[in-house]
């Protein structure tokens, strides 16, 4: 079965960076096309970005753009999300996607 589960997030002050991380199983990893969306407090999905396989062509949504690279590794069946220049509104739940399938999440907080 599918599994999708997230990591790296935590409390990082405006300016600051993380990485995100979401291991796969239970499917072909290196032939799905991979997505993140977060949730901010009070709100709904929000699509961030997505990352093609093969090809590795990336896709950002605005907000984003030029501050979060998506990238992943298929030999370790790892997605990943580098964040940088964090804003109070990229403050949200992280989600790596799979078509409609969802990890946990990992909760991202940019507070000073």
């Amino acid at each position: 079965q599918v599994q999708l589960v997230e990591s790296g997030g935590g409390l990082v002050q405006p300016g600051g960076s993380l990485r995100l991380s979401c291991l796969a199983s239970g499917f072909t990893f290196s032939s799905s096309a991979m997505s993140w969306v977060r949730q901010a407090p009070g709100k709904g999905l929000e699509w961030v970005s997505s990352i093609s396989s093969p090809g590795m062509r990336t896709y950002y949504a605005d907000s984003v753009k030029g501050r979060f690279t998506v990238s992943r590794d298929n030999a370790k069946n790892t997605l990943y999300l580098q964040m940088n220049s964090l804003k109070p509104e990229d403050t949200a739940v992280y989600y790596c996607q799979l078509g409609d399938r969802r990890g946990q999440g990992t909760q991202v907080t940019v507070s000073s």
